[in-house]
C-alpha cells in the first residue's frame, strides 16, 4: 500500500508540473544520448502523435508577441505565463531559429544583419508551431550568440500544451506564421529605452563591446525596425505601450485568454453546454481515474472528488433569489437564497455513484431513479422509474457520469418531460461526455443544460467513449471482475 500511495502522489505531482514559467527546463537533454550525429541534434525531431482520435485533438491557443529589439517582449511573455499558471504554456523564441553562420559569414560577422527576415529559419519555426498545435513534442535548437552557431550538444524539448507563445521581432513578418496565431500582440516601447536595454543586454549577456553594439544598431537594427518590424505593427490585435510596465493591458489580455481557453468548440455551438474550468488538479484526477491500473479505493476516492465539483458547478446554474440577513456583528449582508424546489434523478446504475455528492451538497434532497435497458446501446426499453410525485414543480439534476451516444439520456429526459418537468428545468450532470452524445442530446433538447468536467475525443466502433474510462459503474461498485 505505501508503494501504491507513492504512485498516486507521483501522478498528481507530475500532472501539476513546473508551470510557473511555462518552460519545461527538464527538456534540456543531451543530444548525444538520443541522436546519432551532431546534425540530428540541431534538427527538430517530432515524436509520435497522440493515440486514436488525434484528429479531434483540441488545438492550443497561439499568441504572437512582436515588437522592436529590447522592447520588453520577454517581460510581457513572462507576465502572461505567470498568470496562466493553471495551463500548460510553451514559450517559443524566434531567436532560437537563427541560422548558423557559414565560415565565410563568420569572417565578416560584423557585417551580418541579424535583424533581417533571412537570418531566421522560418520553415523550421513553422514546423515547430504546427507540430505543437497537433499535440506532438518538438526539439527546439539552442543558438549560441557568442559563436553564432546552433549548439550540437543540447536542445530544448517542448511538449503538448494549452498555450503557445511565439515571441520575436519578426514573428508577424511572414503571413504563414501569422495565420497560425489566435492573438497578435505588439509591444510598443520608446526607441531610446530600447537602445539602452539593447546595450545592456548585448554587453552583459552576449559578450560584445559597446562600440560594436552601437555600430550594429545604427547599421542594421534601426533600419530593419523601420523596414520590417514597424510595418508589421498593423497586423497586431493588441498594442501594449510601455511593455511590461503596462499591467492593466496584460491583465486584460490574460482575461481574454482565460475566456478562450475555457470555451470548448462544442460550447460555441451549444451555449447550454458547460465544461468546468480545467486546472492541474482536475487534470490530475482525470489522469488517475482513467488509469486502468488504479485501485478501486483510489478510483472511488478521486471520482467522488470530481463528481462533487461537477455537482457544485451544476448547482450554480439554478435560479437564486436575493436575500438580506443580519450578521453576528449586527451588519446587513445582501446575499442569495438557494433554490428550494430541487431533486436529483440518477440513471441506474452508474448515476447512483453521483448521489452521495449530491446529498453532501443538498441536505435532505429527494432523489429519484430511472433504469433503462441498454441492449445494443440503443437505450430504447424503459425498465423501471421511481420519481418524486411533485417532480413537475421541481428543478431536476439528472445524474449519469458518462454521456456516450446520448440515447439513454434522451429517453430519461423524455420521461421527465412527460412527467411535467419543463425542459429548461433539467440540468444533466456527467464527468465525461462524447461529442456524439452532446450533439444527440442538445439537438433534441436545446433548452436543457449539460454540465461536464471534460469532453472526450469521440466514440469508437463499439460506442465506447475514447479515451474514456471504461465501464464506470463496474469500476466504481467493484463488479468489473
Amino acid at each position: 500500500m505505501p508503494d501504491e500511495t507513492k504512485t498516486i502522489d507521483y501522478v498528481m505531482e507530475a500532472a501539476s508540473g513546473p508551470h510557473f514559467s511555462g518552460l519545461r527546463l527538464d527538456g534540456l537533454r543531451s543530444a548525444a544520448a538520443s541522436s546519432p550525429s551532431p546534425r540530428a541534434a540541431a534538427t527538430p525531431t517530432s515524436f509520435s502523435a497522440p493515440a486514436a482520435g488525434s484528429a479531434s485533438h483540441k488545438q492550443p491557443f497561439v499568441i504572437g508577441v512582436s515588437g522592436g529589439t529590447a522592447s520588453g517582449k520577454t517581460t510581457v511573455c513572462d507576465m502572461i505565463i505567470q498568470q496562466l499558471h493553471d495551463h500548460r504554456v510553451v514559450l517559443v523564441n524566434q531567436e532560437s531559429f537563427y541560422r548558423g553562420l557559414t565560415p565565410e559569414e563568420l569572417t565578416r560577422v560584423h557585417e551580418y544583419n541579424f535583424d533581417h527576415p533571412d537570418a531566421f529559419d522560418t520553415e523550421q519555426l513553422l514546423e515547430c508551431v504546427e507540430k505543437l498545435k497537433c499535440g506532438q513534442s518538438f526539439h527546439i535548437p539552442i543558438y549560441d550568440f557568442k559563436t553564432h552557431q546552433r549548439r550540437t550538444d543540447v536542445f530544448r524539448q517542448v511538449n503538448a500544451c494549452d498555450v503557445i507563445i511565439l515571441e520575436g521581432i519578426l514573428v508577424f513578418h511572414d503571413q504563414r506564421v501569422r495565420n497560425l496565431m489566435n492573438m497578435k500582440i505588439f509591444v510598443d516601447t520608446d526607441a531610446d529605452v530600447r537602445l539602452a536595454r539593447r546595450i545592456r543586454r548585448d554587453t552583459v549577456q552576449r559578450g560584445r563591446d559597446i562600440n560594436s553594439v552601437l555600430e550594429q544598431y545604427a547599421k542594421f537594427v534601426k533600419p530593419a525596425f523601420e523596414d520590417f518590424v514597424l510595418p508589421s505593427k498593423k497586423y497586431a490585435d493588441v498594442i501594449i505601450p510601455r511593455g511590461g510596465d503596462n499591467h492593466v493591458a496584460i491583465d486584460l489580455i490574460v482575461q481574454h485568454i482565460h475566456t478562450k481557453l475555457g470555451v470548448h468548440d462544442l460550447c460555441k455551438i451549444y451555449p447550454n453546454v458547460y465544461v468546468i474550468q480545467s486546472t492541474f488538479q482536475i487534470r490530475g484526477m482525470h489522469t488517475l481515474i482513467r488509469d486502468q491500473d488504479i485501485s478501486k479505493h483510489d478510483f472511488v476516492f478521486y471520482s467522488d472528488r470530481l463528481i462533487r465539483l461537477v455537482v457544485e458547478h451544476g448547482l450554480g446554474h439554478l435560479p437564486f433569489t436575493e436575500k438580506q440577513i443580519v450578521t453576528p456583528t449586527r451588519s446587513v449582508y445582501t446575499g442569495v437564497d438557494f433554490c428550494k424546489k430541487l431533486c436529483g434523478v440518477s440513471i441506474v446504475r452508474s448515476g447512483e455513484s453521483m448521489e452521495n455528492a449530491l446529498r453532501a451538497c443538498c441536505k435532505g434532497i429527494k432523489i429519484g431513479k430511472i433504469l433503462i435497458h441498454r441492449d445494443g446501446d440503443n437505450g430504447k426499453q424503459l425498465i423501471y422509474e421511481k420519481l418524486p410525485n411533485d417532480i413537475s414543480e421541481r428543478h431536476v439534476l439528472l445524474l449519469d457520469p458518462v454521456l456516450a451516444t446520448g440515447n439513454s439520456a434522451n429517453q430519461a429526459i423524455e420521461l421527465l418531460i412527460q412527467k411535467g418537468v419543463p425542459e429548461s428545468h433539467i440540468i444533466f450532470l456527467n464527468l465525461i461526455s462524447a461529442p456524439e452524445g452532446i450533439h444527440c442530446v442538445c439537438k433534441r433538447f436545446p433548452s436543457l443544460k449539460i454540465v461536464t468536467s471534460e469532453i472526450d475525443e469521440a466514440l469508437n466502433e463499439e460506442f465506447r467513449v475514447i479515451p474514456g474510462m471504461g465501464e464506470f459503474g463496474d469500476r466504481y461498485f467493484g463488479t468489473d471482475d
